[in-house]
């Protein structure tokens, strides 16, 4: 087996993939050992498989020069909140990298890391996948599987018309880190930087939610977008009352710096990579799982954003790609 050469360039790509991605399936038989151009995944009695895939490319989804274990790090965690908005059971991922030619070894070693740290923090393993070249940013995506107890899978679609809407934990971080990321913004502790770059999946909800839970999102585009994507889904109109917003201590010591507290809510409300979930419930919920209490569903279409009652105008609803 060879290793980098002297300058640090990377071994040839099934070298690669033996020392770098072959333990990050964790000894799991599905992956074949990666062996085979395919994994092999039997059926579980009584369960839905859940799909979900997301990708990050870098200066897009994180800042150039990112560290290459976070980047890791963050796509699978992104991917879990989407299972964790569903309710499933984090299972195993398929992973497509692609690296600039010039990238040595180490940095490569840096990404697997992050993901065998994150594969075992959320006992999820590699189940195969691609390695290749581009001449542009490193662009990884991943697909991640996950299972539901049968027809049980908490979809977008279910909100009805006084139901409550709940929020898993603060709103606005995401944006606000990614401000202290890239010297915007100072985070003198480091918290809000954390929380752009290693965001907690909620799987820990997964139980209330599938008891409770008539429709549910993760907080990836902004909370008003993404409630949004429910109202859209369910038919229905979501309101949410800017007032109740819960709000982190590092982001109360941003909003005392802000001339109208209405608007600055607006833009928390507004900002992406929170990786919180907005959830809809019955009000006997609401003390069941705990959650704050944002607004409640209405009939009608769309996101209905007040403040105490008034309306309140939002700069922008979430975010989009171009």
């Amino acid at each position: 087996m060879s290793g980098p050469d002297e300058a640090g360039r990377p071994p040839g790509e099934f070298e690669q993939i033996a020392r770098l991605y072959r333990p990050l399936t964790r000894g799991a038989p599905e992956a074949l050992g990666l062996l085979d151009d395919a994994a092999v995944i039997p059926s579980r009695p009584g369960y839905d498989l859940v799909v979900t895939k997301d990708a990050l490319v870098e200066g897009v989804h994180v800042p150039w020069g990112e560290a290459r274990d976070l980047v890791a790090r963050k796509l699978l965690r992104t991917n879990l909140s989407d299972l964790a908005a569903k309710g499933a059971e984090p299972f195993g991922y398929f992973l497509a990298v692609a690296w600039p030619p010039e990238t040595d070894f180490a940095t490569r070693q840096a990404f697997a890391r992050g993901l065998q740290v994150d594969g075992e923090a959320f006992d999820v393993s590699l189940l195969g996948g691609d390695t290749v070249s581009t001449s542009g940013p490193l662009s990884a995506s991943m697909t991640l599987l996950g299972w539901v107890p049968e027809g049980r899978a908490v979809l977008r679609s279910g909100a009805r018309p006084g139901d409550l809407v709940m929020v898993s934990g603060p709103i606005g971080d995401g944006g606000l880190g990614l401000a202290a990321v890239e010297g915007r913004w100072a985070d003198g502790d480091g918290y809000l930087a954390r929380r752009y770059q290693l965001p907690t999946p909620r799987l820990d909800l997964r139980e209330g939610l599938e008891r409770w839970a008539s429709a549910c999102a993760d907080v990836s585009d902004g909370l008003i977008a993404d409630a949004g994507h429910i109202a859209t889904a369910s038919g229905v109109a979501l309101h949410i009352d800017l007032a109740r917003l819960p709000v982190s201590a590092a982001a109360a010591a941003w909003l005392a710096g802000q001339s109208d507290q209405v608007l600055a809510r607006g833009r928390l409300a507004g900002f992406g990579d929170d990786y919180e979930l907005v959830i809809t419930a019955p009000p006997a919920a609401a003390s069941a799982l705990g959650l704050t209490v944002v607004g409640q569903v209405e009939a009608g279409a769309g996101v209905r954003v007040t403040f105490d009652g008034a309306p309140a105008p939002v700069a922008t609803a979430g975010w989009t790609h171009p």
